[in-house]
């Protein structure tokens, strides 16, 4: 009698709570989760810049941690709680690391802004009230390409203290 080996599955179900909600998708088997996010959900502001985990645009919270999409698959997620630049907000209101960005012009282009925006809020749900030095550490793995990283610093420090004043 002859053995034969499963056919490998090309698809598989991914259930996925995306900013609250909960999502169940067939999907290809090596779909990455900046796609999964962008592509099947249409949540754009997760950006896709180098698709190599270089530049950070990609960034999401993946059970409160920041990662980069782009080099998380799908498949991953599943079972987990993914929160992406569209679900910071509060009932239509800006965060106060979303208000911050805006009020300290901590964006140029924008196009980095959305995962640095993730990123500085991962780091004030682990280090409330970061040193200059924290905020330039826990934010290196992203790139802003126009150069606007004493806007970004500005923005972070600003929204730790909006956070610590409750506002």
């Amino acid at each position: 009698m002859t053995e034969t080996k499963p056919e490998p599955r090309s698809e598989l179900l991914v259930n996925i709570t995306v900013n609250g909600s909960k999502t169940s998708e067939l999907i290809p088997a090596r779909t990455l989760l900046s796609e999964y996010v962008r592509e099947y959900l249409f949540l754009t502001g997760t950006h896709r810049g180098c698709e190599t985990a270089k530049c950070g645009a990609c960034t999401v919270l993946l059970d409160g941690k920041a990662v980069k999409s782009c080099n998380v698959l799908a498949a991953q997620a599943n079972g987990h709680n993914v929160t992406t630049v569209e679900g910071l907000d509060d009932n239509g209101k800006l965060s106060p690391i979303q208000q911050s960005f805006w009020d300290n012009h901590g964006m140029q282009c924008g196009y980095c802004t959305p995962g640095f925006v993730i990123a500085a809020t991962a780091l004030l749900n682990e280090i409330p009230d970061p040193t200059v030095d924290e905020i330039r550490f826990n934010l290196a793995g992203n790139i802003c390409r126009c150069t606007g990283y004493t806007k970004i610093i500005e923005s972070v420090q600003d929204a730790s203290q909006r956070i610590l004043k409750g506002s």
